[in-house]
């Protein structure tokens, strides 16, 4: 198993950060990540949030790949239903060249009403939007459409879902699958046979929802906050132009303890403790690729600083021993309920 980081670029109202050393400071986390051994790094976007949130992820990975050598470049994700495809063909082949190779287009069909009316796009039409660009992104990057040609043909793509009807899409489509969940995997290898795709094949790989400590019971106060801020961001903005009640304030030592498929996941404790419940957690099912949050609702450098540094020298070493099981990867147990939200990705970004 590959391990990665991931980093949102928030600046909480308030928190006094400048946006610019922000974005200053991830980029050189960046070179450190790739220098302590880490294997990728990933990006997202979400658009309007008052907090900052990275807006435009391939521009930032164009940064990303200009400052580093070796490890993967990767979205997690891009709303693409917001975007015009050739756009995107373009702007990906673009950080494919400049990181030669190293690129993992990661797409998901986006949720945000506020989202769509900002972009004009149709909310109602973005599943069947996201389907469609897929086959048409790998068409431009053929090279009769998108010159010059990206290094990888093609990139590879990863659809974001967190619910069985997008995992058998992204089978179909022959992507990769950005999303841990074993229970998953049996739709996700049903669509790509549906396809006529070698089941064996695919990749499912993605977020690891959690953060690392050292001493947790001393850290944990502190942590937590960083922690609460991040998941009630997302349900503020989630509700951003939708009539309903206001979402319930999250709370973090119920989400240190659910299961990782469940809504509102973020596990806290030890690298090696951490480890021993996400083995257990995904069992026998091959996971190409996981990453962990460097940096969680605004935390101070010096911290961000301390989070990389945990998971490159504790954390990466334990994980890679793992997740190389069977593809079939099936699972008895019932299937946890995900928010209906999830089908379209939000529990990615």
């Amino acid at each position: 198993m590959k391990v990665g980081v991931y980093f949102d670029l928030r600046v909480p109202p308030g928190s006094g950060l400048d946006p610019a050393r922000v974005y200053a400071h991830t980029l050189e986390m960046c070179e450190f990540a790739e220098a302590s051994g880490l294997d990728s790094i990933w990006v997202s976007e979400h658009h309007g949030f008052d907090d900052g949130y990275l807006p435009q992820a391939l521009t930032f990975a164009a940064a990303v790949a200009a400052r580093t050598r070796t490890a993967r470049v990767g979205t997690a994700l891009v709303v693409a239903p917001l975007h015009a495809t050739v756009e995107l063909a373009e702007q990906a082949a673009v950080v494919d060249l400049i990181s030669d190779g190293r690129l993992d287009l990661g797409l998901g069909a986006g949720y945000q009403q506020a989202e769509f009316e900002l972009y004009g796009a149709d909310r109602d039409a973005r599943f069947a939007t996201m389907t469609g660009q897929v086959s048409e992104l790998r068409e431009m990057w053929s090279g009769r459409h998108v010159t010059p040609a990206p290094v990888q043909s093609p990139i590879p793509i990863w659809l974001g879902s967190g619910g069985e009807y997008g995992a058998r899409r992204a089978g179909r489509l022959g992507a990769n699958l950005l999303f841990v969940n074993p229970d998953l995997m049996p739709a996700y290898r049903q669509g790509r046979a549906d396809a006529g795709l070698d089941p064996d094949t695919g990749r499912m790989g993605g977020p690891f929802f959690a953060l690392p400590s050292e001493d947790p019971d001393r850290e944990w106060s502190e942590m937590s906050g960083y922690i609460a801020y991040q998941q009630n961001s997302y349900r503020r903005h989630m509700a951003r132009g939708v009539d309903g009640p206001r979402p319930r304030e999250y709370d973090p030592a119920a989400g240190r303890n659910r299961p990782l498929s469940g809504p509102g996941a973020f596990w806290f404790g030890t690298p090696e403790d951490l480890t021993a419940r996400f083995a257990a957690w995904i069992g026998d099912c091959p996971v190409d690729t996981v990453f962990l949050w460097a940096s969680v609702g605004g935390m101070p450098e010096k911290t961000v600083e301390r989070t990389v540094d945990l998971i490159a020298r504790r954390m990466a070493p334990l994980l890679r021993g793992i997740g190389q099981g069977s593809n079939n990867c099936e699972r008895s147990k019932t299937p946890l309920p995900v928010e209906p939200a999830d089908e379209s990705g939000s529990v990615i970004v």
